[in-house]
């Protein structure tokens, strides 16, 4: 176990003397906090230019599929932003 998870003397006191509220606040908290770091975590960086033109660069692949592909994609990295 990482340090970073370790769970020390002075907390494990407090949790074991949570009410359910304080427990529910508690678990909450620390998902939030894990959810932050996947989306820190897992960001997706594209060169939206360079990912036409390498697309484009694809035998077989006009310019109306082109726009098709980049809408696609756009509208998936807008789903997940």
């Amino acid at each position: 176990m990482s340090d970073r998870l370790a769970l020390d003397r002075a907390t494990y006191k407090k949790i074991k003397g949570f009410d359910r509220n304080q427990m529910e606040q508690f678990l909450a908290d620390i998902y939030a906090n894990a959810a932050e770091d996947v989306a820190e975590n897992n960001a997706v960086s594209l060169d939206m230019d360079k990912l036409r033109k390498e697309i484009g660069e694809i035998k077989g692949v006009g310019e109306s599929r082109l726009n098709e592909i980049m809408t696609v994609i756009e509208k998936q990295l807008h789903k997940g932003a």
